[in-house]
């Protein structure tokens, strides 16, 4: 498998923590990493504060090797949303610590992604290995053939957080941007499946539709190293029936102030106040801007159904009941996954 290669501390199957803006940090991603996954640090945006966040990170790790990681790169990656992230800036900090690996996500278009690879493989002689993430057939085949990433996260509609407003379920577009890869000759390509996988079931289903590896964001939401408000994470272990609590929607980044991100794209969270009163009103009225500022306010209050704050989640979020380390996350997950009878056999896993 082309991941444990390039990867050589992280076991199988392999788990892939998000890059969940200003909640993903140093301290999930090394926690993720040191229990045999691929954590991932989040740059978002704003990546002024990624040199001290790779620090955090490098400190760890020297306080406490992780086993089997190479001494070339830095065994955690870094996750960056391309439409508003500044390239000279991420290329010096990715230059400096060398992650093993760089997640783009969100360009304005698709050929942006040619020169943040073309850098990022000339700044640090290609260890760090380029991860882009995708949400349709076209987009793969599109940066596939762009980039030559070494991964493809394959992103399906059940994310939490923000992607692309249409798109189909993990079940049917994992399978589908495989095949149309293969026949496009990108078979060399590694592919990790995403969204609404948050237990052994869930990975269990990926391996078998052929995923490398398996990326969960909204498990992590409740773990002990995850930054994240007692107010978010209580909604988070508050909210069942994810189908129906969630809701895609331009709303809450309209609320946030968060509005640079391109057309086509979207955030799933959990539906609550804010949400209702911008359904029945048709748009986000200043009233409701208002009521999120008051919100803000209350700290913790000011998140859950009858709250107004923001709680990205993904549609798994109803199979969430405690919160944990995230060692402990990863090894439970495995022990489920091997309950059902999995042989790792390459890409394409069997029964």
């Amino acid at each position: 498998m082309h991941l444990q290669e390039d990867y050589p501390w992280a076991k199988s199957p392999v788990i892939i923590s998000a890059p969940m803006r200003l909640i993903a940090l140093a301290p999930l991603a090394v926690a993720v990493s040191r229990a045999g996954g691929i954590g991932f640090i989040a740059a978002g945006t704003d990546v002024h504060e990624l040199e001290a966040h790779l620090q955090e990170a490098s400190q760890l790790i020297e306080q406490a090797p992780i086993e089997g990681a190479s001494a070339s790169t830095l065994p955690i990656g870094v996750g960056f949303i391309n439409w508003a992230a500044n390239l000279g800036a991420s290329v010096r900090a990715v230059e400096k610590f060398r992650p093993a690996a760089v997640w783009f996500f969100a360009p304005r278009r698709n050929a942006d992604l040619v020169e943040w690879t073309r850098t990022m493989r000339e700044a640090t002689e290609g260890v760090t290995k380029i991860w882009i993430q995708v949400g349709s057939v076209q987009d793969a085949l599109e940066v596939a053939s762009l980039c030559r990433p070494d991964v493809i996260v394959v992103q399906g509609s059940d994310a939490g957080g923000h992607g692309l407003e249409r798109s189909a379920g993990i079940i049917s577009l994992f399978p589908e941007t495989a095949d149309a890869l293969k026949e496009a000759r990108h078979e060399n390509i590694s592919l990790v499946a995403a969204g609404g996988m948050v237990d052994g079931r869930g990975v269990a289903a990926c391996l078998v539709l052929g995923a490398e590896g398996v990326v969960m964001g909204t498990r992590f939401l409740a773990s002990k190293e995850v930054q994240i408000t007692k107010g978010y994470q209580d909604a988070v272990l508050r909210a069942k029936d994810g189908g129906v609590s969630t809701v895609r929607s331009k709303v809450y980044d309209t609320l946030r102030g968060t509005t640079g991100w391109p057309d086509w794209i979207d955030g799933r969270g959990i539906i609550n106040q804010s949400f209702l009163d911008a359904a029945k009103d048709g748009y986000v009225t200043e009233e409701n801007k208002k009521a999120y500022a008051e919100a803000l306010k209350q700290g913790d209050l000011g998140w859950g159904e009858n709250g107004r704050l923001t709680a990205y989640a993904g549609t798994g979020v109803g199979l969430i009941n405690r919160v944990q380390p995230a060692g402990e996350i990863l090894d439970e997950i495995r022990r489920q996954v091997e309950g059902f009878g999995l042989s790792f056999s390459g890409r394409y896993s069997k029964l």
